[in-house]
């Protein structure tokens, strides 16, 4: 999801829910600690050097129950960071405590914002001569006029 996409989604809504990938939500009485731009500068293992930038959101839970973040706060936060950071419409990552920081993507269902996990991956696949995985079929499920079947002699 990117920044413009979650400004429209919070801009109709009247409460704010971060579901976890397993399907609990985060409490109610988080915070947003941060929202930052991470720019991540490396070189893949096939020598491309690359360049990142995501928009950071992080969730924090506090022992702070009286106060919840609504919609409307959270738009005037992200205004004030991308004036103030200059930050585009970039694609966003959520931090959320877990057993340690865990990073996820981010999707909208109409009713809360889901923490997709997210996945390590080689970006330099035809470097490495790690072949691409090809689709798994299953047999039983393919259907063709020219197949052979028992007793017909085409074998």
């Amino acid at each position: 999801m990117t920044l413009a996409e979650i400004k429209s989604h919070l801009s109709q809504l009247d409460t704010i829910a971060f579901q976890l990938p397993d399907g609990s939500l985060v409490p109610s009485h988080f915070h947003v600690t941060e929202v930052g731009k991470v720019t991540k500068h490396f070189i893949d293992c096939g020598g491309t050097v690359r360049n990142e930038e995501v928009v950071n959101f992080q969730l924090w839970n506090a022992d702070d129950y009286d106060h919840r973040l609504h919609p409307e706060k959270l738009l005037k936060i992200i205004a004030l960071s991308e004036k103030v950071l200059e930050i585009s419409n970039l694609e966003i990552e959520v931090e959320y405590q877990g057993t340690s920081i865990e990073k996820y993507g981010l999707d909208f269902d109409g009713k809360n914002f889901l923490l997709t996990s997210k996945h390590t991956d080689c970006l330099a696949k035809e470097s490495c001569g790690i072949p691409e995985s090809k689709p798994r079929v299953r047999l039983s499920t393919l259907q063709s006029s020219n197949a052979c079947t028992p007793g017909s002699g085409c074998c």
